[in-house]
């Protein structure tokens, strides 16, 4: 992927005969997704793969660098999936699968590629070199074309091991931190290409880089990356709809709140020194609040959206839609927060610092949500613990 390619992802627009172009190639991978695996899905996948199709549709539509992306992820992880055939084990002898497209080699790639988009972004900021930003964001979009694949690759691995075994790869903690890097960074780069600035990438890849560095930690120091059985609270069609949704949010919530370090920073630095870098290079604060309350506006119906898919999975599981569970608990308690801080956006018409300093407190209360709950306290999900 070159760095030109990467400027007409920024600012390219679609032509008709594009957008159309598109429609008919998602309608396509639908129905051959369809035709070939009809005899493994149920109505729920089906009902998901069409929703998919018309939500990649309109995503793509444009978004020429979501269309590039969607192609490449795709040919990747067929060439994959195609090179597997029948056989697990080659991941261990052939070039291609060792070294670059298994699961585990995707991630690692992915991984790598995040951490030097970091640096690039933030090089790119302080040298004030646009060609050094532009860097970053073909980093950012090959981490998230690695990390996606390696998604789609584990999917099928899983089903290689046994049948029983096979499961989307959103059940586990190391499977979900890959889940959120990839969901967070593909926000960012539409936020990015829609608000026409790579200036905040630093500090949304920061966060990204830590979901890494924790990721490597548990591959390492856990053996997390083994593919294990679903418990059987995980083995329902809902998971394959309440994470995605539950992690659009979590993204999105990120994002927020490492735009309002960005804000926060700029503000301090106009009070100290207003010709200092920071304060010259970083968004206008209108730009920042903006996109403040368009993120966690998105997040935040995707929550309500996993909030209320969780209540119909734990009636189906457990026979009831809410037990106060610690998980449930905190995402009301999630939930809340960010009501109230678009309550006071809308109505009241806050914004600026304090607006700011709210959206970084959230991200520390929906990560306590998300990872301390785990960490720190039992109850129905303790499934998810470390």
């Amino acid at each position: 992927m070159t760095i030109n390619s990467v400027n007409t992802m920024y600012t390219g627009t679609s032509t008709p005969m594009a957008r159309w172009s598109w429609r008919g190639l998602m309608a396509l991978a639908a129905v051959t997704l369809l035709v070939l695996y009809s005899s493994v899905f149920d109505s729920y996948e089906i009902g998901i793969v069409i929703l998919a199709a018309v939500g990649f549709s309109f995503l793509g539509q444009n978004w020429s660098g979501f269309r590039q992306h969607f192609v490449v992820v795709t040919a990747l992880s067929f060439f994959a999936i195609w090179l597997y055939g029948q056989d697990l084990g080659l991941a261990e002898s052939n070039f291609f699968l060792k070294y670059l497209i298994s699961s585990q080699s995707a991630f690692m790639w992915m991984s790598a590629l995040f951490v030097m988009a970091t640096f690039a972004y933030f090089a790119g900021l302080f040298m004030r070199s646009s060609f050094t930003e532009k860097v970053g964001s073909a980093l950012t979009w090959s981490a998230t074309t690695m990390g996606l694949v390696g998604l789609m690759v584990r999917w099928r691995e899983s089903y290689l091991i046994s049948p029983d075994v096979g499961h989307i790869p959103v059940s586990n903690l190391y499977e979900v931190f890959i889940l959120f890097a990839v969901i967070t960074a593909l926000l960012y780069l539409y936020y990015e290409r829609r608000y026409q600035t790579r200036s905040l990438g630093g500090f949304v890849l920061l966060i990204i880089t830590a979901a890494v560095v924790f990721q490597l930690w548990y591959t390492f120091g856990k053996g997390a990356h083994e593919i294990q059985p679903l418990v059987p609270a995980l083995q329902s069609y809902w998971m394959k709809i309440h994470v995605p949704a539950n992690f659009v949010g979590y993204g999105t919530f990120a994002i927020a709140a490492m735009i309002g370090v960005a804000y926060l920073l700029k503000s301090w630095q106009q009070n100290i020194n207003p010709q200092g870098l920071l304060a010259n290079v970083l968004p206008d604060f209108s730009v920042m609040d903006d996109l403040m309350y368009k993120a966690i506006a998105l997040g935040f119906a995707f929550f309500t959206l996993a909030t209320i898919l969780g209540a119909l999975w734990a009636a189906e599981a457990w026979g009831g839609y809410w037990s106060w569970d610690p998980k449930e608990t905190w995402a009301l308690i999630v939930w809340l927060n960010y009501a109230a801080w678009l309550h006071m956006r809308m109505s009241k018409g806050w914004n600026g610092n304090p607006m700011a300093w709210w959206a970084v407190i959230g991200l520390f209360v929906t990560l306590f949500a998300f990872l301390g709950v785990n960490m720190f306290l039992s109850g129905l999900h303790s499934y998810g613990e470390l």
